[in-house]
């Protein structure tokens, strides 16, 4: 069960032109995204039309692109970074944990400036070292950031409007093999309750699967399979920092069964946290225990060995069927 959709890439690029046209302190920043358009050609044509001041080619260096965009944002400026991929956010993490996290309150709240960095991320497409990884909760423990993981062009568009305008800094991760694609599982059409809301995609009544991502289009296919031996419902959390926990617990209210799904490495991950929101909040409305189905803790592999790395459809399929036998 799939649908043709705007691909992600298209709609990020679009929400990025209207946003540079209506505000015209918003500006890009990070490497090949003028003249090149981005590794993913994710900005492409907007230097052409905004000229280059406002879609700037930085230096190859990340530390210097965030620590720019945190003297922008100071100064009244809502820059929007790139970074060419998650593998390469380490640079900055001092930028963005101990500079841009924290200068609403360094200042007493007498400046609000918003900063967006953009991340492609994830694997699926053959990276090599460095560039499949996905490290969103890393950032997601900072307080004073905001993390977003949206997987349609749709909620990456809402993400985008709402980060630029919130006076304090987002990361949004965008997932690399999703940038492109143009077929999706089918989803339910009903919006988020809220711009930081989650999203329930599947309707049903057996388990609920919380995940995020590019895999959510993993989830949701094997949801679909499973139907109608087990009645899969699908939560896509767009958001893990702040996350939606309202929306997941009337989920699992009514379900009685939970399983995470991510593609991060399962120890200290996002499913941690959920799980034990879930057990400490939760526990009367579960029938069986929480479970989380995630990558073990080690090394993005090699490209010719990342399908025995990462989550598929057969795997997320297993699991459900393991926990409603």
């Amino acid at each position: 069960m799939s649908t043709a959709s705007v691909p992600l890439a298209q709609s990020i690029n679009a929400t990025l032109a209207e946003l540079l046209d209506e505000d015209p302190a918003l500006l890009l920043l990070g490497e090949d995204i003028g003249r090149l358009g981005g590794v993913f050609r994710v900005t492409r044509g907007l230097r052409e039309r905004f000229g280059a001041d406002r879609v700037r080619d930085s230096l190859l260096a990340e530390s210097t692109i965030v620590g720019q965009a945190v003297g922008l944002a100071m100064s009244g400026l809502v820059p929007v970074c790139e970074i060419q991929f998650d593998g390469f956010t380490y640079p900055a993490v001092n930028q963005l944990v101990t500079q841009a996290a924290r200068i609403g309150e360094r200042w007493n709240g007498r400046i609000s400036p918003s900063l967006v960095v953009r991340i492609p991320s994830g694997g699926g497409v053959r990276g090599v070292e460095h560039h499949s990884e996905s490290n969103e909760a890393l950032f997601a423990r900072v307080p004073g950031l905001s993390v977003a993981c949206p997987s349609t062009g749709e909620d990456a568009d809402q993400i985008l409007r709402y980060a630029v305008r919130l006076g304090s800094p987002v990361v949004v991760y965008e997932p690399i093999r999703l940038y492109w694609r143009r077929s999706t599982p089918v989803r339910d059409a009903r919006p988020a309750k809220s711009p930081t809301a989650a999203r329930v995609v599947r309707r049903g009544a057996d388990l609920t699967i919380a995940t995020f991502g590019a895999v959510t289009h993993e989830v949701l296919q094997a949801a679909h399979a499973l139907a109608p031996t087990v009645d899969v419902e699908v939560v896509d959390l767009r958001w893990v920092a702040p996350l939606d926990t309202d929306t997941l617990m009337e989920s699992v209210a009514g379900t009685g069964r939970l399983l995470i799904v991510h593609e991060g490495s399962k120890d200290v991950g996002i499913g941690a946290e959920i799980a034990a929101y879930v057990a400490e909040h939760g526990f009367g409305f579960l029938r069986a225990p929480v479970r989380r189905l995630a990558p073990a803790r080690r090394a993005y592999p090699p490209a010719d060995f990342e399908q025995d790395y990462l989550i598929g459809v057969q795997q997320i399929t297993d699991e459900v069927l393991v926990m409603t036998k």
